[in-house]
């Protein structure tokens, strides 16, 4: 193959940045012009090739989610777009349109769906606030530990391990029985009150939370208290 094709091939794969915006419902003129204007900004930078907006997505939540892919024409011209002053610029204008937002870049260093990776100007949360996590892994994690531990030491499984080597495996049996089967059955049941930061949360919605996760915490605690007693 000659030098000629190539490069013909080579710009044949494009590198190219997916966004996902999410807006509240009645907001779709102001973001298609806010969207216009970053269109015309990339443009202005070298190796834009275009740009793809998709049709929006209607959410029950209730708000808009918005697919917007930029393509360029080399890594290196995607990476100096998405560190740019201009989409900073851009994007922070844009914080008064939509609630969040997040992006996956194809063909670069920045690999994987992200939002705090390029500093504060990048900083917007999709999950649930990062209390309302911690209570939620305590609940699905204090349980799988104690019966955990109460099961192995009533068999005597491990005993004649090394400490190190029976803490591995004690957490890789207990990583394993909380990702594929207490928290997706904690989140299921406290769905209510996980929602996402970017969305309104009633205090009503928060404190009924709360007191469910200490309630149900507190009465774990009274049970395990009792059957390490027994």
């Amino acid at each position: 193959m000659n030098s000629t094709s190539e490069a013909r091939t080579h710009q044949v794969f494009y590198s190219s940045l997916v966004t996902e915006y999410i807006t509240p419902q009645g907001k779709d003129f102001a973001f298609k012009r806010w969207h216009d204007r970053l269109v015309n900004r990339a443009k202005n930078h070298p190796g834009f090739m275009r740009v793809d907006l998709c049709p929006p997505l209607r959410c029950a939540d209730p708000v808009v989610k918005w697919y917007s892919i930029v393509h360029f024409d080399s890594p290196e011209c995607l990476d100096d777009w998405v560190g740019s002053i201009d989409r900073q610029e851009l994007v922070e204008s844009g914080r008064q349109i939509f609630h969040a937002y997040r992006f996956k870049s194809f063909t670069t260093g920045l690999e994987g769906w992200f939002s705090n990776q390029w500093g504060g100007a990048e900083c917007s949360s999709l999950g649930s606030p990062a209390w309302k996590q911690v209570l939620t892994v305590v609940v699905g994690l204090y349980p799988t530990v104690m019966l955990q531990s109460k099961l192995f030491s009533a068999l005597g499984i491990f005993n004649s391990w090394s400490p190190a080597s029976r803490m591995l495996i004690n957490n890789l049996i207990t990583s394993s029985i909380l990702s594929l089967i207490v928290m997706p059955f904690v989140t299921r049941k406290l769905h209510f009150w996980l929602q996402p930061t970017y969305l309104p949360s009633s205090r009503k919605n928060d404190l009924m939370g709360v007191l469910l996760v200490v309630t149900v915490l507190g009465i774990m605690m009274i049970l395990f208290d009792r059957l390490i007693a027994t």
